[in-house]
């Protein structure tokens, strides 16, 4: 079925636009919102390249990894952690399942760490200048390393972990902050039905907002950070003439 529908464009502004697009809802492009829909669904489940054959086989239709990767940051652009987190009746669940038979609260853990990672500026996304059958020429932009923070909250249930809810950002320390502020404040953890205890590298920023939120957590060195520094700590309080 063929639709003609009237295209405007204002000079002063320089927008074109379809009003009858904006009526039946459907967007530029070949896939529509129902396909964007079932496209985010699925990279919340699996990798992106597992989503893109998913996609292909269950459907039929092709959608790459990268317009996958493009949709999903479009789709989640304005979400906070509040939007993204279970219930606080889901959270309670999974609490009071880990504790059912035990006299004792059990442990949250809330994980805290930063990393670099490589990123690539937005025109990198855009389809580039050149004639189709021509020798592709080397991009012109250049990559950029950010520090992406995060936060991950689990219930430690024997030799299983029970995931409660996590938030990972390309952003700073004060927006990472925020976002446990944000925790708080919903009472999405009820510090009087679990343990907490935070394991972290033991940077100052994270025992800042750990300090500020959650004072009476139990703060541990991870595993890595503190294998790195004992032999620096055993020889500053032993001494050097002490022998293993």
């Amino acid at each position: 079925m063929q639709l003609e529908r009237p295209y405007f464009y204002g000079r002063s502004c320089r927008v074109g636009r379809y009003p009858c697009d904006e009526a039946l809802g459907v967007v530029a492009g070949s896939k529509q919102l129902d396909m964007h829909k079932a496209a985010a669904q699925l990279v919340t489940e699996v990798p992106y390249d597992t989503a893109q054959t998913l996609f292909r086989e269950l459907t039929g239709v092709p959608f790459g990894s990268e317009r996958m990767h493009t949709l999903t940051n479009q789709v989640a652009e304005n979400l906070t952690v509040v939007d993204v987190a279970p219930s606080r009746q889901e959270i309670a669940r999974r609490i009071a399942e880990v504790a059912a038979g035990r006299w004792r609260r059990p442990v949250m853990v809330l994980g805290i760490d930063g990393a670099y990672v490589p990123t690539r500026p937005d025109s990198a996304r855009t389809p580039g200048e050149g004639r189709r059958g021509k020798r592709a020429r080397r991009a012109r932009w250049r990559g950029q390393w950010r520090d992406a923070q995060g936060f991950r909250f689990y219930l430690l249930d024997g030799e299983r972990i029970v995931h409660v809810l996590s938030w990972h950002q390309v952003q700073n320390e004060e927006q990472l902050g925020e976002a446990l502020q944000q925790i708080k404040q919903a009472g999405f953890i009820p510090e009087e039905q679990v343990r907490l205890c935070v394991v972290c590298d033991g940077a100052e920023w994270i025992g800042k907002h750990v300090q500020t939120l959650f004072p009476q957590a139990r703060q541990v060195l991870d595993y890595s950070h503190c294998a790195q520094d004992l032999h620096r700590v055993a020889k500053a309080h032993y001494g050097t003439s002490v022998q293993a």
